[in-house]
């Protein structure tokens, strides 16, 4: 590598990038698994209706593909955080814990839900899963969701925002 790309890369990534691959190749594993054990496409965009029929009776949480899928989505998400956990116990000092306020998180959170179920997958679901089959629809889902979260971050940062 030129030194220019390697500088660019220690100013994108100042901790390094091996948490980052680490992190996208478990994520990978996890999906390769749940996609050749069951041949779902595994995604987590419809947790919060797959948890809500656990609960609700209302018709909308009851659908049958939402019923079906609710218990390995539920996990699969536990297993999100667990290995999150487990990484940063194991890899870091010390306990992660953000300075970002939590009405940021929230803030930045409700706008990736809604845009998930908007554009019908996330980041696994089209990220990993969509791309790696070369559906054309996961590949301009995940250049929009990145390039609205690129125009996102620099309004952002124009505007003075800082973590």
């Amino acid at each position: 590598m030129n030194a220019m790309l390697l500088s660019l890369l220690a100013e994108l990534f100042p901790r390094g990038i091996t948490q980052y691959l680490v992190g996208g190749l478990f994520v990978g594993l996890g999906i390769a698994v749940i996609y050749l054990g069951t041949g779902i496409i595994a995604g987590n965009s419809t947790l919060l209706e797959t948890t809500l029929s656990y609960v609700s009776d209302l018709p909308r949480f009851q659908r049958k593909k939402y019923v079906r899928s609710r218990d390995w989505r539920v996990v699969f998400a536990l297993s999100i955080v667990a290995g999150a956990a487990l990484y940063g116990l194991v890899f870091t000092p010390g306990i992660f814990v953000t300075d970002v306020q939590w009405w940021r998180l929230l803030g930045g959170g409700v706008p990736v839900g809604i845009g998930t179920r908007i554009g019908k997958g996330c980041t696994s679901g089209h990220g990993v899963s969509g791309i790696a089959s070369l559906s054309r629809t996961s590949i301009v889902n995940v250049l929009l969701f990145i390039g609205v979260a690129i125009v996102t971050a620099l309004i952002a940062a124009a505007l003075g925002v800082t973590p």
